[in-house]
């Protein structure tokens, strides 16, 4: 679908001011605010579509590569500035541009939504969020990777579009809050007058009072369903850690905000890696014949194998750093390393011919090893390992 002109959605001109836009934004936030349009899908994409718009237009970097390149210079011809209205949830949009109504909502009775405190106004539903754990093998962690997901969760009526009303027109302004959500309450006390404000026990603070209530979710606004979601999960994550994807969790009910998507961690175990941070380590076991002649040994990495050569004397516990063949680092912060520990191996059945062989070399002087002060044991070389 073609995306319409930004500066046509929030009807001004090319050479507004930054306070013009400000204020454009602020008539149509409020003219498709949630709020004063319950239930109406096309009012909620309006009001989306206008913090899209007004995203871009706030920013000078962006208003400038949009006027010269039209949508393409601000994320493509599907993309806005830096986010998609079709991606955003209210959340999103109420931490973003709070600020503009006086960070506790929108004012003007629309005290459900914002990025402070909601003065008594009317209580808007927040679905719960969901947490699915998803297992990633050692080539998805150093590559990330796109997984999609078939959820179970409570998704927003079609049958009312969510308003949990029979018919479009099925609900009444609370006569006792009048549509705010709460109630003044005025007691009389030794020291005068105290006022106070609760929420209306009528409409349990919604401020409408359903009257035919929608046979599909019984009023609820949200029913139970599947749906396949696809998160991007990015190269470097690690066991534990928790990625949160906003408002793909439950429904909130009669229109309320969705909760999030939270995305734990796991990982599969490599038949030959092991992982250590953004390091790995792999065991190499090497005998008798190729400490004392060198030899050519084949490495498993992440993407495939490489060869390296054993130098002739190396001796047993060495370590080889093999760089940049680790895991790269979740905030960008180049790639680790692949370790190589060479350990001694040593046949449990010989031969007779073998055993003499063997006999042979204990008796010879180069195979009779008395440690130096410049040796350094096992203990040692791990705790130098990381220098």
């Amino acid at each position: 679908m073609t995306k319409r002109d930004f500066y046509e959605i929030l009807e001004v001109s090319k050479n507004a001011s930054p306070e013009e836009i400000k204020k454009a934004y602020r008539k149509k936030a409020i003219q498709y605010h949630p709020d004063k349009n319950p239930g109406n899908k096309e009012a909620e994409e309006k009001f989306k579509e206008a913090a899209e718009a007004y995203e871009v237009l706030s920013n000078p970097q962006k208003k400038q590569r949009y006027d010269q390149f039209g949508h393409a210079g601000v994320g493509g011809a599907g993309g806005g500035g830096g986010f998609s209205q079709h991606d955003m949830s209210m959340d999103d949009i109420f931490s973003m541009f709070g600020d503009i109504f006086g960070g506790g909502g929108f004012g003007g009775g629309f005290g459900g939504f914002g990025g402070g405190s909601r003065g008594g106004g009317r209580r808007v539903h927040r679905g719960s969020d969901l947490r699915v754990k998803v297992t990633l093998s050692l080539q998805e962690v150093a590559n990330g990777v796109e997984k999609k997901l078939k959820l179970k969760k409570y998704k927003a009526c079609d049958t009312c579009h969510g308003t949990g009303a029979q018919g479009g027109n099925d609900y009444t302004t609370c006569s006792t809050c009048r549509g705010s959500g709460h109630v003044t309450r005025v007691t009389n006390t030794l020291l005068g007058q105290m006022q106070t404000t609760a929420t209306c026990p009528s409409c349990n603070g919604e401020g409408q009072i359903i009257k035919n209530k929608c046979s599909a979710c019984a009023g609820e606004g949200v029913v139970r369903d599947e749906e396949v979601v696809s998160i991007k999960i990015p190269a470097g994550v690690a066991e534990g850690m928790q990625l949160n994807v906003s408002g793909k969790g439950n429904a909130g009910r009669r229109g309320g905000l969705n909760g999030d998507l939270l995305v734990i961690i796991t990982e599969e175990n490599h038949p030959d890696l092991i992982r250590d941070g953004n390091n790995l380590i792999y065991n190499l076991f090497l005998s008798l014949p190729d400490f004392a002649l060198g030899t050519t040994a084949e490495i498993p990495t992440v993407e495939s194998k490489v060869k390296v050569k054993i130098e002739a004397g190396t001796q047993p516990e060495k370590i080889l750093r093999l760089r940049g063949k680790g895991l790269p680092d979740v905030n960008g912060y180049g790639k680790g390393d692949l370790l190589v520990r060479i350990h001694a191996w040593a046949p449990k059945n010989i031969s007779a011919e073998e055993r003499k062989m063997l006999e042979k070399l204990q008796e010879s002087p180069n195979f009779k090893h008395t440690p130096g002060a410049g040796d350094k044991n096992f203990f040692e070389k791990m705790k130098n390992i990381f220098e």
